[in-house]
């Protein structure tokens, strides 16, 4: 069992410099050197993925039970595009990656994790972001959001919800509506919908909601870092030429 620590290794470093192990080197020489081991098919797909990548939308899971669950949300948050994800968990809670649902999508994001409600609010406000939690309680629905602006949004654990803590912190509570005698879907299928919802609305900002030049640069960097076993001793060899 793994700690949502482990995630950590997964964030992006955003920044022109990169520390490799025991090498601080620039992000455009990194692409620069690994890209002369890259097969051409593969930097075609990095960068058609990366043109779709968008901080504009941030997933935050607080105190998911059911690890599956996260897996299975960070590969849908993957899949729309959305760059960054929050892991909120307790002190002491367990982690074990489910590699077999998330199909090692976590790699391709920029995973932070924390211990409170009040951090990861405190630094997704600082950057920004509104933030709105699902709950089942509200009249609002998932409709209310203005899209248009950058925003967080909290998914509570499959028993109950968001935490009383984290409710105190948003900016707004929303639900999906549902028509039916299910009282809630399950977690991953509320992401998906709800993500769907989401990349359908800030797709219409255009590049407003993409990431800029130098993001994009940035990015590529550490996914060239990670498309190699051991990038430290490839990019010694390269420099030492």
């Amino acid at each position: 069992m793994e700690s949502t620590e482990e995630f950590k290794r997964w964030q992006i470093t955003w920044s022109d410099w990169l520390n490799v192990g025991d090498l601080k080197i620039e992000a455009e020489e990194v692409i620069r050197l690994l890209g002369q081991h890259m097969t051409e098919e593969r930097a075609k797909r990095l960068d058609e993925v990366l043109a779709h990548r968008s901080l504009h939308i941030v997933p935050v899971l607080e105190n998911i039970y059911d690890k599956g669950n996260v897996s299975a949300v960070m590969r849908s948050s993957e899949a729309f595009g959305f760059l960054r994800m929050c892991l909120v968990d307790q002190p002491g809670a367990r982690f074990k990656a489910a590699n077999r649902v998330s199909k090692g999508t976590e790699k391709w994001l920029d995973t932070r994790s924390y211990k409170s409600a009040t951090d990861v609010v405190h630094d997704l406000k600082h950057e920004g972001y509104q933030i709105w939690a699902t709950d089942l309680d509200t009249h609002d629905s998932i409709d209310t959001i203005d899209w248009t602006r950058p925003t967080a949004i909290v998914l509570g654990n499959e028993k109950d919800g968001v935490s009383p803590e984290m409710r105190s912190l948003v900016d707004g509570r929303f639900k999906v509506p549902m028509f039916g005698f299910a009282q809630s879907f399950n977690i991953s299928v509320a992401a998906a919908l709800i993500f769907y919802k989401a990349h359908t609305e800030t797709k219409k900002l255009g590049d407003r909601a993409l990431l800029s030049q130098e993001e994009k640069r940035q990015v590529l960097a550490n996914y060239y870092l990670r498309c190699f076993d051991n990038p430290e001793a490839l990019l010694t060899e390269k420099l030492k030429r």
